[in-house]
């Protein structure tokens, strides 16, 4: 399933929607005010809150954490290398699992593996509209947790642009 990522400033406090491939607002990320660090909230249609990104705080390397609608953590992304052209993303999961993202740093082009195997795409060559990506995930995977997961890893690029 493709998704649509149209972002406006994408500065705490913009909220923006992300849509299904036909074009039907699907997630909306809720950019909150007043928080002393980032954090978005991912909500369903119905105003559901399906997940929570949360910038870590003094931290030595990017990093963002991921809950659940209770506040449980489930993931956290880190900025794991750095080269001039290319950028590597780990993902710990809460469960014991662990996802890796590599991409192009000049493209914005960015592959998420679970055990070598692609489960999501980032990609912004696929629209010519500034400021917007898409994000592929294969089917049977956690959409929420993998739009999470892309929300962060854009937000970090934008930090490290």
């Amino acid at each position: 399933m493709k998704y649509v990522v149209k972002e406006r400033l994408f500065a705490v406090g913009d909220d923006y929607w992300i849509e299904d491939g036909d074009g039907e607002k699907a997630f909306l990320v809720d950019g909150k005010v007043l928080r002393l660090r980032d954090t978005f909230e991912l909500q369903d249609t119905a105003g559901n809150v399906v997940a929570v990104i949360k910038e870590k705080v003094l931290t030595v390397r990017d990093a963002m954490r991921i809950e659940n609608a209770d506040g449980d953590t489930v993931a956290t992304v880190r900025k794991k290398l750095f080269t001039p052209f290319h950028d590597k993303y780990h993902v710990e999961l809460e469960d014991g699992g662990e996802l890796e993202i590599h991409g192009d740093l000049i493209d914005k082009e960015y592959t998420i593996k679970s055990d070598g195997h692609r489960v999501a795409e980032i990609s912004r060559k696929w629209f010519r509209i500034r400021d917007t990506f898409g994000v592929e995930i294969e089917d049977g995977n956690d959409v929420p947790l993998l739009l999470a997961v892309a929300v962060c890893v854009d937000r970090m690029v934008e930090h490290n642009d």
